[in-house]
């Protein structure tokens, strides 16, 4: 009877590492979700700054051959 007990005990352990391996891979996971949309928040923020950014030397460039050739 003993060793029955451990050998269920050992299988109840390992069931709930397994349980517990699972939960902490799913964090795991949510987390880098959130760290990736982060990311492409950031990426779309540059994205829309260095458009504005190119918009802007146009202009500039538009005026400083407006000013030559005058």
């Amino acid at each position: 009877m003993a060793l029955d007990n451990v050998i269920l005990a050992i299988i109840i352990g390992t069931l709930a590492a397994i349980v517990y391996s699972l939960r902490v891979l799913v964090l795991l996971e949510r987390r880098i979700a959130r760290m990736d949309e982060n990311i492409e928040k950031m990426t779309h923020h540059i994205e829309l700054e260095a458009k504005r950014i190119e918009e802007e030397e146009a202009k500039i460039e538009k005026n400083v051959g407006k000013s030559k050739r005058k």
